[in-house]
């Protein structure tokens, strides 16, 4: 075995041939292998095979049904509380699904896992029909707005991703979907990395580990059925550049994982090298804004016969929540709840400390606006830093009992 190192414009090229060599000996093995990976930021593709070529999306299907359920959202015709009923038509759905009956209603707050996470094809309906009123009226919806984004190869016949004939995408047109996601709705990116989320005392994991096993991915879709076989759309960070990447018709899971893990080595590479030779600059990067000072326990535990209903409004002065602290908790207490994502800072301090003023048992809670940059738009997250884990589980679960979205994350080394 020889190494043989190129440097500048010769070996990026050499790269690019080699990459394209065993994507051709791949697709002719397996002929319904396509890939695309693409920069983020510039749009540039930096690998493609089979790109254009017509394939089954199997449940990334789901990114559109969870499209259009964000941009119900963000139109104020949904909130997470939002109850959809669950037809006969949503309860006969096969596996995967989180086995909802007819007559049942299911949350907005709950379909989004659900469709994340299980990719369960029995919410996917529900969704459709509380937006479409019918399936097949949500599927032609899902296919203008396929149009109306140049996803000019795909049509929809659901909003699961069953097998259909008629419905196909490509990988292009997939990765475009997968980067309107992030761009047209940041606030709701964190989504797509969920490991787990339990729904009627039941506990169900990701089917994506490539979050879990490849470094920098920070979410996106996976997808199977016997026609597509196993496909993938993932988007990873290294340093301060990103990456789409859709790897569909594996053979296994495990061989489009390491497929998708090796077209990413490569892209990163590639676009590391492009910028350079360009001169293009690299995007910001994250930055993360934390108060000096924590928000204090605002409301003390008083007798049981006074009334806790006024609470004092807990405030933090703009220049504290913009100060720059060099380093987050450490060790047992690098755990954080993230309230949610906001486009002016101000928005997300408020938000954290009105979580901060609802959990009266905490003593000290630090409030954190993180500053990031996603596809070239500024959000700030709010969050309550400093915690242990078991504490800040502890404090999302009393949040989302009282009607606030949350997630824990962790901090430290981030």
């Amino acid at each position: 075995m020889f190494v043989v190192r190129h440097t500048g414009k010769t070996g990026c090229l050499l790269l690019a041939v080699m990459l394209l060599l065993a994507s051709l000996s791949q697709a002719q093995a397996n002929p319904r292998y396509a890939a695309i990976v693409l920069d983020a930021d510039s749009g540039e593709v930096l690998h493609a095979s089979s790109a254009d070529a017509a394939r089954y999306p199997a449940s990334l299907t789901k990114m559109m049904t969870l499209y259009l359920l964000f941009e119900a959202m963000d139109k104020g015709l949904m909130r997470l509380d939002t109850a959809m009923p669950v037809s006969a038509h949503a309860a006969s759905m096969p596996q995967t699904n989180i086995s909802l009956k007819k007559g049942e209603r299911l949350r907005v707050r709950d379909a989004i896992p659900a469709l994340v996470v299980r990719s369960a094809n029995d919410a996917a309906v529900v969704v459709a029909e509380a937006l479409g009123g019918t399936e097949s009226e949500f599927a032609r919806i899902m296919t203008a707005k396929a149009r109306s984004m140049k996803m000019t190869a795909t049509r929809f016949r659901n909003a699961s991703g069953l097998p259909d004939n008629a419905q196909a995408s490509t990988a292009r047109d997939l990765a475009i979907l997968s980067l309107r996601l992030m761009k047209d709705f940041p606030q709701h990116y964190h989504y797509f990395s969920t490991p787990s989320f339990s729904y009627r005392g039941k506990t169900y994991h990701s089917h994506n580990r490539m979050v879990k096993n490849y470094a920098g991915v920070d979410g996106m879709k996976t997808g199977y059925i016997r026609a597509s076989g196993f496909n993938v759309a993932t988007s990873a960070v290294r340093g301060e550049r990103r990456l789409i990447g859709v790897v569909m018709g594996g053979n296994t899971a495990q061989s489009r994982d390491a497929q998708m893990a090796k077209l990413l080595d490569s892209g990163f590479e590639q676009a590391t090298r492009f910028a350079k030779a360009s001169g293009k600059a690299a995007p910001a990067g994250s930055k993360l804004l934390v108060s000096t000072e924590p928000v204090r326990q605002v409301v003390r535990k008083e007798p049981a016969t006074r009334p806790p209903a006024v609470l004092q409004r807990a405030t933090l002065p703009v220049k504290q929540t913009l100060s720059v602290q060099q380093a987050l908790p450490v060790g047992d207490l690098g755990w954080a709840v993230q309230i949610g994502s906001f486009r002016v800072p101000e928005q997300a301090r408020d938000r954290a400390s009105d979580a901060a003023r609802r959990l009266d048992n905490i003593d000290v809670i630090q409030v954190a606006v993180n500053e990031v940059n996603i596809s070239n738009r500024t959000l700030f997250r709010a969050r309550l830093v400093g915690m242990h884990k078991d504490q800040a589980k502890s404090a999302c679960q009393r949040l989302s009992r009282q009607g606030m979205d949350c997630l824990v994350v962790k901090t430290t080394g981030s």
